[in-house]
């Protein structure tokens, strides 16, 4: 059989051209440390990595907010946590108060005292929390409870944080639930009606200073200041099962992030021990394919003739 002398160096200018390209697109990989540069050479491999990369955004925004809602409710408990030492305190106080060997002096000092609990608070209550936003305050902006004697109580709950896909938290409580005893919590979350833990204090302090004062104006006064105190547990422990929430699908996320890197490693990520066994492989038929094209390209008849 007769070969062209074109066709002969046609195919092997594509042999080499093949084989260099070959070791070209090994000796990249092996740099770069992945396994293609467009979506061309692996468009299914190529779609999947790009839903990993989409998901894992969205994870970094999830876990950023995790990590919010984590310190907001933190902060939270430690105010709750504040604001119960300070029921406590006033019914020791009270339980002073109600003792009838007291003079007029003394009750009144134990007034200030109570009236200093109401103001301490109503300061913990307005507090800011990690974003710049009233710690208790209503999802109108209102801040959680008036400093103008009227106490009134934010009561407008607060949008929750998103956490997942179709997952959000609410990592605060407004002030009208964590002072509200009783009442009646209506269709938008707000509380009607009910007894205004910081209202019933002020009223005890402000009974204790007056001349007028009277032991009946005490009868009540520990049975609402611990119902007060009930109230403040129960709020208390739904963020406390908020937090634990939280924690939970933080370290799902993390084990997720975790699969995820694997699976894009698997589908992005250059086996380097391979490519190097590879691009020896084709560089020593790439060198052995060189040698023969040299060595026939330099035969001619007279060494037929021979």
């Amino acid at each position: 059989m007769q070969i062209a002398t074109s066709l002969f160096y046609d195919r092997s200018a594509s042999t080499l051209t093949s084989l260099s390209a070959k070791a070209d697109s090994l000796q990249t990989q092996i740099a770069t440390t992945k396994r293609f540069s467009a979506p061309s050479q692996d468009s299914v491999a190529y779609q999947r990595l790009a839903g990993l990369a989409r998901d894992t955004a969205n994870d970094k925004i999830y876990a950023a907010n995790l990590g919010t809602a984590d310190s907001v409710l933190t902060q939270a408990d430690t105010s709750l946590t504040a604001i119960a030492d300070q029921l406590q305190t006033a019914v020791g106080l009270v339980t002073q108060a109600k003792n009838g060997t007291l003079n007029a002096a003394n009750r009144k000092a134990i007034g200030e005292q109570i009236a200093g609990i109401v103001a301490t608070m109503t300061n913990l209550a307005n507090a800011k929390d990690a974003r710049g936003q009233p710690l208790f305050g209503g999802g109108d902006g209102a801040t959680a409870v008036a400093t103008d004697g009227s106490y009134a109580l934010a009561s407008k709950p607060v949008s929750g944080i998103p956490i997942g896909d179709g997952q959000s938290i609410q990592a605060n409580e407004t002030a009208a639930r964590i002072f509200t005893v009783g009442g009646t919590t209506k269709s938008d979350g707000s509380i009607d009606g009910g007894t205004n833990t910081l209202a019933m204090l002020a009223a005890i302090a402000t009974a204790l200073q007056s001349d007028d004062f009277t032991p009946s104006a005490l009868d009540t006064s520990l049975t609402d200041i611990t119902a007060a105190s009930d109230q403040l547990s129960t709020v208390q422990a739904s963020l406390g099962a908020r937090a634990a929430r939280v924690d939970l699908e933080t370290f799902r996320l993390k084990d997720v992030g975790t699969d995820r890197e694997a699976t894009r490693s698997g589908l992005e990520d250059t086996d380097i021990t391979s490519a190097v066994v590879e691009l020896q492989k084709t560089m020593t038929v790439l060198s052995a394919t060189q040698a023969s094209f040299s060595k026939l390209s330099a035969l001619s008849l007279f060494d037929y003739l021979r």
